[in-house]
């Protein structure tokens, strides 16, 4: 048994520890005021770190924030001032309903309609999900 113990010991030092990260972190928005008008300058990055559509997560923005706004190359126009707290804050919201799947956690997904329906499928563990709000 002391043997075991031994050998044991051996292979955890030979071991990496596993470390404990998030692979999925959502860029914090990056722009500034002009005037009356808001521009984030990384819409873009965030929505292909998000893996959605450009229009669609634009539509879900603009919804949210009660403005109307426009795509111009890789940024986005804005035409009220909105702190960048608040525009944070509705992409992590996006994020939580449109991306990351309820069972496992992880961002793997994509989404698929059926009908009017609209559902949430992970690639990772397979679970399908309806999503309750619109786009």
């Amino acid at each position: 048994m002391e043997e075991y113990e031994k050998l044991l010991n051996e292979a955890y030092k030979e071991v990496k520890p596993v470390e404990h990260g998030e692979r999925f972190t959502i860029p914090e928005v990056t722009g500034h005021i002009e005037g009356k008008k808001t521009i984030i300058t990384n819409f873009s990055q965030i929505a292909s770190v998000l893996r959605r559509n450009k229009e669609q997560f634009l539509k879900f923005l603009l919804r949210e924030l009660a403005t109307s706004g426009v795509v111009e190359g890789d940024r986005l126009i804005l035409d009220t001032k909105i702190p960048s707290s608040r525009i944070n804050e509705k992409i992590k919201q996006y994020a939580e309903d449109f991306v990351i799947c309820k069972e496992c956690g992880k961002p793997d997904t994509e989404l698929t309609k059926q009908d009017r329906f609209l559902f949430l499928h992970c690639m990772a563990c397979g679970a399908k999900h309806s999503v309750k709000s619109k786009i």
